[in-house]
C-alpha cells in the first residue's frame, strides 16, 4: 500500500476471495482493504493510539440522511452523552484535499452539527474547529488531543 504522513500500526490483513482485507478494530471485521480504507485505519490508530481518543466513542461508516438520500460519514466521534462531536473524512492518497472535499464534509455537517471537522489523505491532514455562536471556522495548526475537545 501506500506510504503515509501518519504513524505506523500492526495492520491485521488477509485474502478472501483473492481480494485483500484489513480488520477495522471500530467495525470488528474484515473489510476491503482499498487506498481510502488503508487511510481510515491508519488514522484511527493514530487518533486512538496517540491523541487519547476512546475507540468506545467512535463509529466508522454512519448513515445519515441528506437531502433525501443516505450518505454515510467515514468516521463520527461521539460524546459520552451520545451527541457527535466530530466527522472524520478519508481520501485516497491520490486525491488532493479541496474545496470539493471541504463541501462535502459540511453538507454532513449540517446534519450533525459538530464542533470539528477532519479531512486527511493520509499525506495532508486537515481539521477546523466550528464555533456555531460566532459563526466562524478555524483551522488548527493540529489534530487536536482527545483531552483538549
Amino acid at each position: 500500500m501506500f506510504a503515509l504522513s501518519l504513524p505506523p500500526f500492526e495492520a491485521n490483513i488477509t485474502n478472501k476471495n483473492n481480494q485483500p482485507q484489513i480488520f477495522d478494530i471500530l467495525r470488528r471485521r474484515f473489510v476491503a482493504l482499498t487506498p481510502e480504507e488503508w487511510v481510515r485505519q491508519h488514522f484511527i490508530h493514530f487518533l486512538i493510539n496517540y491523541k487519547g481518543y476512546p475507540s468506545s466513542l467512535m463509529a466508522n461508516e454512519i448513515s445519515i440522511q441528506l437531502n433525501g438520500m443516505t450518505r454515510r460519514c467515514d468516521s463520527v466521534l461521539y460524546a459520552s452523552d451520545g451527541t457527535p462531536r466530530m466527522i472524520i473524512e478519508y481520501k485516497s492518497p491520490n486525491i488532493k484535499i479541496n474545496q470539493k472535499v471541504f463541501s462535502q464534509i459540511m453538507s454532513y455537517n449540517h446534519v450533525l452539527r459538530v464542533p470539528y471537522l477532519i479531512l486527511s489523505n493520509g499525506i495532508e491532514h486537515f481539521c477546523c474547529h466550528i464555533d456555531y455562536a460566532t459563526q466562524k471556522i478555524v483551522f488548527l495548526k493540529e489534530i487536536p488531543d482527545y483531552s483538549t475537545l
